[in-house]
């Protein structure tokens, strides 16, 4: 069985360092002449995952803008998730899933059990309920090859209170999170199959990545103020993979797939030349 450290590692060694984010906000629904509807929202997917499911590494749906479709907006993304694949593309959904006992073993096999219909190569998760909560998460990517992203230095200003909180130990919030997942990747060959999420943005939490030994999915490249060249200074010293994530400043490109494709391949060359990929 490949696991996800494995397929991203290769993956993004053939087609560099990017993250699309699939985010079908109202506003841009509009702004490509969609209606507001799971038809609207089939529709975007198909024409996005057409236009660089082929040479971007990871697709990334939010899951939220398909579930406020209720039942036809799940079947959009059951869908999605599907044609990423077809494509050759890793789907990585985010859900910022998180929970404890039972809840949390329903939230695994719902995402990362081959059997399911919502079956994906990846999820965010959350590890505030406490980090022995990922449990039945770790222990499904480590059954079916799945992977999982921790959060732990996200881009949001109104986060960091929590997340430069200071644990018992000393450390920070985030600092503990990274750890805990580092200690969980010691010794993986070639990657280790469990991340975390870093913001682009977040560079002053100074969290030390050197030890990961896994992915960093970096959102906040583009719309949120990211920029290329700063995935060089966040970064640095990372042993592992960064994942920058872009969304609203590529999809903004749409519907016109030579436009969508042209701006993806832009921002990933320009993630590629700054973490040298």
């Amino acid at each position: 069985m490949e696991t996800f450290g494995e397929r991203l590692a290769r993956l993004v060694d053939d087609r560099g360092p990017l993250c699309v984010g699939i985010d079908p906000h109202p506003g841009l629904l509009a702004a490509w002449g969609l209606p507001p509807t799971a038809e609207g929202l089939a529709r975007f997917c198909e024409i996005t995952v057409d236009a660089i499911g082929e040479f971007i590494a990871v697709i990334k749906p939010q899951s939220a803008f398909f579930e406020r479709f209720g039942s036809a907006g799940i079947g959009v993304l059951e869908s999605t998730i599907r044609h990423c694949r077809e494509r050759g593309a890793l789907a990585l959904l985010d859900v910022k899933r998180g929970d404890i006992g039972s809840t949390a073993t329903a939230y695994a096999q719902a995402y990362l059990d081959p059997t399911g219909p919502l079956f994906c190569d990846a999820i965010t998760v959350s590890p505030y309920p406490g980090f022995g909560s990922l449990t039945p998460f770790l222990d499904a990517v480590a059954d079916h090859g799945g992977g999982v992203f921790v959060l732990a230095a996200t881009s949001t200003v109104d986060g960091r209170a929590l997340q430069l909180a200071r644990t018992a130990g000393g450390t920070t919030v985030a600092q503990d999170v990274v750890d805990q997942v580092a200690a969980h990747n010691a010794g993986v060959e070639p990657l280790g199959s469990v991340g975390v999420v870093v913001g682009v943005t977040a560079g002053q939490v100074g969290v030390d990545l050197s030890n990961l030994n896994g992915p960093v999915l970096a959102p906040g490249l583009g719309a949120q103020g990211g920029r290329p060249d700063d995935l060089a200074v966040v970064f640095a010293g990372v042993r592992g993979i960064v994942l920058p994530s872009s969304s609203r400043e590529i999809l903004g490109h749409g519907p016109d797939a030579s436009a969508l494709r042209a701006a993806a391949r832009r921002t990933a060359d320009a993630c590629r030349l700054a973490l040298r990929r």
